[in-house]
């Protein structure tokens, strides 16, 4: 646990870093006229691999870039780490880190019942920022012979077994102990120490899971998920994982036990970081927030709805490592339907593969550029329909019908409602170093779709994950930063839901502006428009809704909002909910140069060139 022990009025220097998969990236905040801010930022290849196999060398290497950019003496002379506290130039007072590298924490999953138990053990794993390999449960279609072949093909990190309420269902659960117990699985990384297993299901089985557990894995039990069907009870888990990350996987991690003893934070994997980050936007503006990690390898999708954090991960759609996942999963007319030039399928393809072959390569002419914005949309698009399959209300609950009810066909599977969605925030190298802000406004907008009036937001040079650990023992500081150097404002995007023919009026936005003059807007289907408004700016604004179309308050019905700009400004959207895209090909190409240019999207020079 944190062993910070200097009190917050004498600190003056705080370092994290992030050791990802391909680079380790250190960033370095300082206090100044009292408050803190983003200093200097150094990144260098990670050393988790041989020749090196020492994850510190690569933290040295980056910090190394940072202090020669500062002047300011971080690392201890004689190798042993970093000097803390601070004493002059030399020096910082808290050092903390998050880790994706070798893979970042991989676990199996197994629980009950598909849909309940199995669940939410899966959403427990996920907050802890694993990688969850494959659900086992009880009723998920395969033979008990598959499941034990695959249980051993595996080779997690750790299982998470859930199952039955406390009291319940005994048998059964442990039938799917025994066939754990009969897989003989092996740790990913060797067996040079024993599997942990974290068992969360029914308390009175325990005396039996210890028997049966005990000899030849790593055994932690917590309290129980799902103690009765009306309750998810996940932080137990989570924090035993988390726990059992450290001590166990980590330890093992080429260099990982010297790197702990650097840190006075406890190291956390990437995905949590960046989950804690979306939280503290969440907390701060006491909003519901949707928030998109877009990786080279991953997609993770994170949102806060009322309250409740859940966090998705798509472990095969990326834009560097798994583009051509993306590719074969979304297919590629979908991915082709973005691009308003002419480009035959089997390029596009050839691209991606490429892209796949060179994942550090970057768009070097606007025609790349446009396809990696296209496959990106689709990645999001996908992210997050995986992401709504887990953010869902718990099964096997009884609810109390009403009459009402009897007219729903059925209860909504998902509680990630655009309309409910107040910010949208993104972090990834695509969107955090897109050309022009407006570019990842819209990619964000395109992909997910936003209803009624929603703040974007996005991180300026990827510090999300480092300011999400560090906000675990400074929030303080954590915000000041995020606020200050981190959160980019895009603006806000204006968009009602429904569907009418093209060029049919969709709503009439009338805008009070900062100097005090009026602004009138009428928008047909399919017409995009964006007026300027700076980032710390506010405008008063009645949108009034066709009487087919719905801002929030229903069909027709006007709204009143304060709309915040940004460095984009604000994106007035008429295209529909979905949005509408033509059939025909030479339509709907059309209608994408047409959004561009209306939205400054691309050099327009350039864009005459491809055209």
């Amino acid at each position: 646990m944190s062993q910070i022990k200097i009190p917050r009025e004498d600190m003056k220097y705080i370092l994290a870093t992030d050791v990802g998969s391909t680079t380790t990236k250190a960033r370095i905040f300082h206090r100044k006229d009292g408050e803190w801010r983003f200093l200097a930022a150094g990144e260098a290849p990670t050393t988790v691999e041989t020749p090196y196999e020492d994850v510190t060398m690569g933290v040295q290497n980056a910090v190394r870039e940072v202090e020669e950019l500062t002047g300011h003496k971080i690392l201890s002379p004689d190798g042993s780490g970093i000097v803390v506290p601070h004493n002059g130039d030399t020096g910082v007072d808290i050092y903390c880190t998050t880790s994706s590298a070798g893979g970042g924490l991989q676990m199996m999953v197994a629980g009950l019942i598909k849909s309940m138990t199995a669940e939410s053990a899966n959403r427990a794993a996920l907050g802890a920022g694993a990688i969850v390999m494959d659900v086992i449960a009880r009723d998920d279609g395969r033979m008990p012979y598959q499941k034990i072949q695959r249980i051993r093909s595996l080779r997690p990190d750790m299982i998470l077994l859930a199952g039955g309420t406390d009291g319940g269902a005994s048998a059964h659960v442990m039938e799917i102990a025994e066939l754990i117990k009969a897989s003989e699985p092996k740790p990913r990384l060797g067996i040079g120490y024993k599997l942990p297993i974290v068992y969360a299901g029914n308390k009175s089985l325990r005396p039996q899971i210890e028997k049966l557990m005990s000899e030849g894995f790593a055994l932690d039990m917590v309290d129980n998920i799902r103690p009765v069907l009306e309750v998810e009870n996940t932080e137990p888990a989570r924090r035993a994982v988390h726990e059992l990350f450290m001590e166990h996987v980590m330890s093992h991690a080429p260099g990982y036990t010297k790197l702990m003893k650097w840190t006075d934070v406890d190291i956390m994997p990437t995905p949590a970081g960046e989950g804690m980050a979306m939280q503290l936007i969440a907390d701060t503006f006491k909003e519901n927030v949707l928030g998109v990690g877009l990786g080279g390898a991953t997609t993770n999708v994170y949102s806060i709805v009322d309250s409740k954090f859940v966090r998705s991960v798509s472990a095969n759609l990326g834009m560097s490592y798994s583009v051509t996942n993306v590719m074969k999963e979304a297919g590629i007319e979908n991915i082709t339907r973005w691009i308003p030039f002419k480009l035959e399928e089997e390029e596009v393809s050839s691209r991606l593969m490429n892209k796949m072959i060179r994942p550090t390569t970057i768009p070097q002419t606007l025609e790349d550029l446009i396809v990696e914005h296209s496959v990106a949309r689709e990645a999001l698009r996908l992210g997050l329909s995986h992401h709504r399959t887990i953010a869902t209300r718990l099964k096997g609950v009884q609810f109390e019908r009403t009459i009402s009810d009897m007219f729903e066909q059925e209860r909504e599977a998902t509680y990630v409602k655009m309309m409910v969605i107040d910010i949208l925030a993104g972090t990834g190298g695509l969107l955090s170093h897109a050309p022009r802000r407006i570019q990842s406004m819209l990619i964000l907008t395109d992909a997910w779709q936003p209803e009624g009036v929603t703040k974007m937001f996005q991180d300026s040079v990827f510090m999300m994950p480092h300011l999400g650990v560090l906000s675990t023992v400074y929030r303080d500081a954590a915000w000041s930063i995020f606020d200050k150097d981190c959160l980019v404002r895009l603006g806000t995007c204006v968009a009602p839901a429904g569907t009418a023919e093209l060029g049919a009026p969709v709503m009439k936005v009338e805008m009070t502006m900062p100097g005090g003059e009026s602004l009138v807007e009428g928008l047909s289907l399919g017409e995009v428009k964006l007026i300027p408004l700076a980032e710390g700016q506010e405008a008063k604004a009645i949108i009034t809704p066709a009487k087919q179309f719905d801002m929030g308050d229903g069909p027709g019905k006007a709204v009143e909002k304060t709309i915040t700009g940004g460095v984009a400004g604000v994106l007035l959207d008429a295209r529909g909910r979905p949005i509408y895209l033509p059939e025909e090909d030479n339509a709907r190409k059309e209608l994408l140069i047409k959004w561009f240019r209306s939205l400054d999207m691309y050099p327009e020079d350039k864009l005459k060139e491809l055209l």
